[in-house]
């Protein structure tokens, strides 16, 4: 699932010095998410919706 992937990236990450980091470490993982599993970054598309439910979540961290 998308979230079992965004929190096995932060984890082998560690810890962010900002938080664009932090959103660079997220929109990677979901462009390199493939429903094919093929290698295709077909779901970089679909970042802007991400996007949006974190700046409804975060409200005010991201610009």
């Amino acid at each position: 699932s998308l979230n079992a992937r965004y929190r096995r990236a932060v984890r082998a990450r560690g810890h962010f010095p900002n938080d664009a980091a932090a959103l660079k470490c997220l929109y990677l993982v979901t462009r390199s998410l493939d429903p094919t599993g093929r290698g295709r970054a077909r779901w970089a598309t679909r970042w802007k919706p991400a996007l949006n439910a974190f700046a409804i979540a975060f409200e005010g961290r991201i610009n």
